[in-house]
């Protein structure tokens, strides 16, 4: 038999504290729960059972000097405060009134995070006494138990906590993929290969590989997408998990309410954060202040989810990726960043062919030279930069980068000379393939010729988002 009761506290002076208390009572767990202000009065129970009941437990939420004296943590803290006095004495007379015992425990909100309590018990005549947390860290797999000091011939309460973590170690910094450059050669190619394999999984039709069941992924959309979105959520979906959609008009990233702010609260929600967004400074903040897993889904910076779904294209395809030459022909906008950065990490021949004033950012080249891996060039005349290409790869002359659409056929006229076409392909030989990250503005920075050739890589390319995304997904979420 369950016995089940709410009782309202009020304060016995002008002011006081108003608080809630629970019981929830059964033959095997029995805990009381009260919240009040952090300014307590003298409290007296308005309706309490005249009848023995188990030992229970009493949790309060406040500063512990709401309870206790905690100037010295040595055995024992002395309840010597005016309000930890009041209180006291409403938890002897309520022990007394339900012929039960007590187990008390006063954190702060900081100490409540850490793990670090104040406890307590009363007998059945109300004595009080008090243990002071262990000052030594324990780690999180220590099972030593920390004693709870009772007065002299009272009754143990029977679900007295006896094993209880102080200090507890606080778990590692969640991993996140934000640029590729977050992960090693060795890394990012292992990637690839877990890709390769879900894939080939998937492809058979097989749906018993639920790794995400249980687990949610929140995505966070300043920036509209086909793609990404689907991509991720349909990826999510398939190994078991579920993904929540927020259109730039459910959040305001930053505007109506604060990155670190967001970030906070999603994680406590969700195992894992996607974000597209136009500042990449949004992202790093959602990384910085989160704690859980975050995903870069794009940034006016860079799209590394892009670039690792194209790694897997050109592996399919080649067979490999090291040393392949990749010529991007257009506006070296985040595309590029991102390939740039992969250069970083991995050995390739890339060449970026643009007009003058569209060039990559220049630390980045300068970051990708020095790293020595990589042969990276920046050119202005893709005919001469296509020779012996592997992969020539597109991209909107303006993009969804702020500003960019706005400048219409004064942007566009400064790519004369830049388009993707036929004659490009036969500068650069039989070999090469075309890619581009869509969406397409066909006729502009490509032609239907080489859209729909047999060299084109672009819908295998985006249904690869998909694939390269699980792995990153299954990596950070360690499945």
């Amino acid at each position: 038999m369950v016995l089940f009761g709410f009782f309202w506290l009020f304060g016995e002076a002008q002011g006081g504290a108003r608080g809630f208390f629970s019981v929830f009572c059964c033959p095997r767990f029995t805990t009381v729960y009260f919240r009040s202000r952090t300014h307590l009065k003298p409290h007296t129970l308005k309706a309490a059972p005249r009848l023995p009941i188990p030992p229970f437990s009493l949790s309060v939420i406040g500063p512990p000097s709401a309870l206790f004296s905690t100037a010295s943590l040595s055995s024992p803290p002395r309840c010597d405060t005016t309000k930890g006095t009041r209180l006291l004495r409403w938890l002897n007379t309520t022990a007394k009134m339900m012929m039960t015992s007590l187990t008390v425990t006063a954190c702060s909100a900081v100490q409540r995070q850490n793990n670090n309590y104040l406890w307590g018990s009363t007998s059945r005549t109300g004595a009080v006494t008090v243990a002071a947390p262990t000052p030594t860290p324990r780690s999180r797999s220590s099972s030593a138990p920390t004693s709870v000091v009772a007065a002299p011939g009272a009754r143990a309460p029977r679900h007295a906590c006896t094993a209880i973590k102080q200090n507890e170690a606080r778990p590692p910094a969640p991993k996140h993929f934000l640029h590729v450059t977050d992960y090693e050669q060795d890394k990012v190619m292992a990637l690839i290969d877990r890709a390769l394999e879900v894939k080939a999984l998937l492809a058979t039709g097989d749906r018993s590989y639920q790794p995400f069941k249980g687990k949610t992924m929140v995505m966070i959309f300043a920036k509209s997408s086909l793609r990404t979105r689907v991509s991720f959520e349909t990826g999510f979906n398939l190994l078991g998990g579920h993904s929540i959609f927020l259109g730039p008009n459910d959040i305001s990233l930053g505007d109506r309410e604060e990155t670190r702010d967001i970030a906070r609260v999603l994680s406590r929600y969700n195992d894992l954060i996607m974000a597209r967004t136009f500042a990449h400074i949004d992202v790093v903040d959602l990384a910085k202040y989160g704690s859980v897993p975050v995903i870069n889904g794009l940034t006016d910076y860079n799209h590394p989810c892009q670039i690792m779904a194209d790694v897997l294209t050109v592996v399919e395809t080649f067979g490999d990726i090291k040393g392949r030459k990749i010529v991007y022909v257009g506006d070296g906008n985040n595309i590029v960043h991102s390939w740039l950065e992969f250069a970083c990490v991995c050995p390739i021949y890339m060449v970026v062919a643009c007009p003058k004033g569209f060039e990559p950012n220049a630390d980045l080249v300068a970051k990708a030279k020095a790293a020595g891996l990589s042969t990276i060039e920046v050119r202005h005349d893709p005919m001469g930069a296509v020779v012996g290409a592997d992969v020539i790869y597109g991209d909107v002359w303006a993009s969804m980068n702020k500003g960019q659409k706005e400048q219409g056929d004064n942007r566009y006229k400064r790519f004369q000379g830049f388009q993707i076409d036929g004659d490009l392909f036969a500068a650069a030989g039989p070999q090469c393939k075309f890619m581009h990250c869509l969406p397409a503005e066909r006729g502009l920075e490509c032609t239907d010729e080489v859209m729909e050739a047999d060299f084109s890589l672009v819908f295998q390319q985006a249904e690869n988002r998909m694939h390269a995304q699980n792995a990153i997904m299954l990596d950070l979420l360690g499945c």
